[in-house]
């Protein structure tokens, strides 16, 4: 699928060799020489761009807002929350440095530090190894912070942005705390799966006894897009979804509806300029249920025809909804602006399966992704909106989580969170 990609600035240099600089991992782990591929990604130019349809390129890692947020979607997920474990401030922000650097090198299609072989036989690999010979693969990595991170362990207790809320329990909700909220989440995206892992194994391991994965999420089959023109995605109820998600490519409504601005803000929240919020829900579908209901009762509950994903009344999928032509409950009423005093999100969901909930029924779903200005102006009314929703006889929200997802990395100098800790 032809997709394009915002501009970003490409990463930057290596850093000193493991056997030079003792951290990561009880190793020396830092950044060696770029692996072959790697070296080109690593000193591309500050306009370079992924060629259009180049699903083994890289997208790059420095700019204004984070990669992975506007930047077209990849084709598969792995998302972790962590616990943060160590109570050193200092210690923390080691890791988010040393984090920072591993992003730069494995979103280029580098090896963390000195690779996976050929180092210190006394110690373990920089480098886990599953990703060699493989291509980038668009990945991108997305850090956010969670309102727990904010309880007074580091010093950022008046540092927590008003918009970042603990969600209300919303009807119908029945959350696993095991599968909820956390310190800090990563968002791995990459049209490689192994990719994806890999990026994620690799900062679990940098981070070993400072943080703590508490849960995680694999994902396939994109249920949004952001790419103009292209086709939209299905879930796994069969329906197209994300019709009218934001573009990554439609600069207006991205600066409307989902990146923060700085006069949002109040003075102990203006580390988020450039920013954005992210709500992630598991939510778990009865597909063996939906399985069994009848076409035209589908389609009243989504609002839009299975076929062609057309709006009820319309022949095309683009179509502007006619609201009213849909039953009361239908999710597109709902779930529309027009029903929610212009609320918007950028969806990035994505399906999964995760085997079967002991009962022969799949454990299935979607784990719903979307990145917005304000969770108060933007998720909350829309749920709350859904609460009378046809399809909540199908659907269970059974994970939740929100992070502050801070502003990008400028340049190789800068880092993960640097805004809020300065």
């Amino acid at each position: 699928m032809s997709e394009d990609i915002q501009e970003q600035t490409a990463a930057g240099a290596a850093a000193p060799s493991r056997r030079t600089v003792i951290g990561w991992g009880g190793a020396g782990l830092a950044l060696g020489a770029a692996v072959a591929g790697g070296a080109v990604a690593l000193t591309r130019g500050h306009d370079a761009t992924v060629p259009v349809g180049d699903s083994g390129g890289a997208v790059p890692f420095h700019g204004p807002h984070q990669a992975g947020i506007a930047t077209a979607v990849q084709d598969r997920l792995h998302f972790a929350s962590f616990d943060v474990k160590t109570k050193d401030r200092d210690e923390l922000i080691g890791l988010l440095k040393d984090w920072t650097r591993a992003a730069e090198r494995m979103t280029a299609g580098a090896e963390v530090g000195d690779g996976a072989y050929g180092g210190l036989p006394e110690a373990p690999p920089d480098d886990t190894g599953e990703a060699l010979g493989l291509k980038p693969s668009r990945l991108t990595l997305t850090i956010g912070f969670g309102p727990s991170l904010f309880d007074g362990r580091f010093g950022l207790k008046d540092r927590r942005p008003g918009a970042l809320v603990e969600l209300p329990r919303f009807p119908g909700d029945n959350l696993d705390p095991a599968r909820s909220g956390g310190d800090v989440c990563v968002q791995a995206c990459a049209d490689d799966p192994q990719v994806a892992v890999h990026a994620i194994r690799n900062l679990a391991r940098i981070g070993f006894g400072k943080v703590a994965v508490r849960w995680s999420q694999l994902g396939f089959g994109k249920t949004s897009s952001t790419t103009p023109d292209a086709q939209t995605p299905r879930n796994l109820f069969g329906f197209k979804d994300g019709t009218r998600n934001i573009a990554g490519t439609e600069t207006d409504r991205l600066a409307r509806h989902v990146w923060v601005s700085g006069k949002d803000a109040q003075d102990s929240a203006a580390w988020m300029d450039g920013g954005s919020y992210l709500v992630a829900r598991r939510i778990r579908m009865n597909v063996e249920t939906w399985d069994r209901t009848p076409l035209a009762e589908q389609e009243d509950v989504f609002g839009r025809d299975k076929r062609e994903g057309a709006p009820a009344g319309k022949p095309k999928e683009h179509d502007e909804p006619f609201l009213k032509a849909m039953k009361p409950d239908a999710h597109v009423r709902l779930a529309h602006p027009d029903s929610n005093h212009g609320a918007t999100l950028l969806r990035r969901g994505y399906s999964f399966t995760d085997g079967t909930d002991g009962l022969g029924r799949l454990d299935a779903g979607l784990f719903f992704l979307a990145y917005q200005r304000d969770v108060r102006t933007g998720f909350i009314p829309v749920q709350t909106s859904l609460a009378s929703d046809a399809l909540n006889e199908y659907i269970q929200h059974v994970g939740s989580a929100l992070f502050a997802i801070p502003p990008g990395v400028r340049d190789k100098d800068d880092w993960w969170g640097r805004a809020l800790f300065s």
